[in-house]
């Protein structure tokens, strides 16, 4: 990475980072590192849900479905992308969740890219368990 130029397999570089690309997050002087935007290759068994709902978004975001089908959950509104291509969008301030209602694919874009909104990994794995407990609510 010496030149700025990064080359990569999304799949792979996904799996590194719960998915995300570019971002804030990333080292700092790596053409992978953004204060403007960010990108997440999202990779999402059928069933699974994000843990919490997105609150006071301060992003706006672009969600492109690759493979699947996958609904995005606004408030009063549920948006169903179901072939490839489908692509939703929202403006700061609009509260979101998801499911994945097949095995899916999809590519999320935020701007700006700034810190929060992370579900802890903690959090995530005690959901993805209560999703799979047969009793769970």
């Amino acid at each position: 990475m010496e030149d700025g130029v990064y080359v990569g397999n999304a799949g792979k570089d996904a799996a590194l980072d719960r998915g995300w690309l570019l971002g804030h997050f990333k080292e700092e002087g790596s053409p992978l590192h953004s204060d403007a935007v960010e990108v997440k290759w999202g990779v999402h068994p059928r069933g699974e849900q994000r843990a919490q709902w997105v609150k006071g978004e301060v992003r706006a975001a672009l969600l492109v479905l690759i493979s699947g089908r996958f609904r995005m959950e606004f408030p009063g509104r549920s948006v169903l992308l179901e072939e490839q291509g489908d692509y939703v969008v929202w403006g700061q301030g609009v509260d979101h969740s998801w499911t994945a209602e097949d095995d899916s694919v999809v590519l999320t874009l935020r701007w700006p890219s700034v810190p929060g909104y992370a579900v802890s990994q903690e959090d995530e794995r005690t959901n993805s368990q209560d999703r799979a407990a047969p009793d769970a609510p």
